[in-house]
C-alpha cells in the first residue's frame, strides 16, 4: 500500500474539503395534494406531474 511522500498542510487539506459541503435540496409543494416534493419530479403521494396523473395511486 502506498505511503504519502510528504505531509500535506492543514491549508491544503481545508482547501480540498471546501467542496465537500452538502447542499439542501429544494423542496416545493405539490399543487394537487400540497405534499412536499422535489421539483421536476412526479409527486410520490398523489402521482401527478404538471396537473396530470402520471402514476395511478389508490
Amino acid at each position: 500500500m502506498p505511503n504519502p511522500v510528504k505531509r500535506h498542510s492543514k491549508s491544503r487539506r481545508n482547501k480540498r474539503r471546501s467542496h465537500d459541503a452538502l447542499t439542501v435540496p429544494s423542496i416545493g409543494l405539490c399543487p394537487q395534494c400540497s405534499e412536499p416534493k422535489l421539483p421536476h419530479r412526479v409527486c410520490p403521494s398523489c402521482g401527478s406531474y404538471k396537473g396530470r396523473e402520471i402514476i395511478a395511486t389508490e
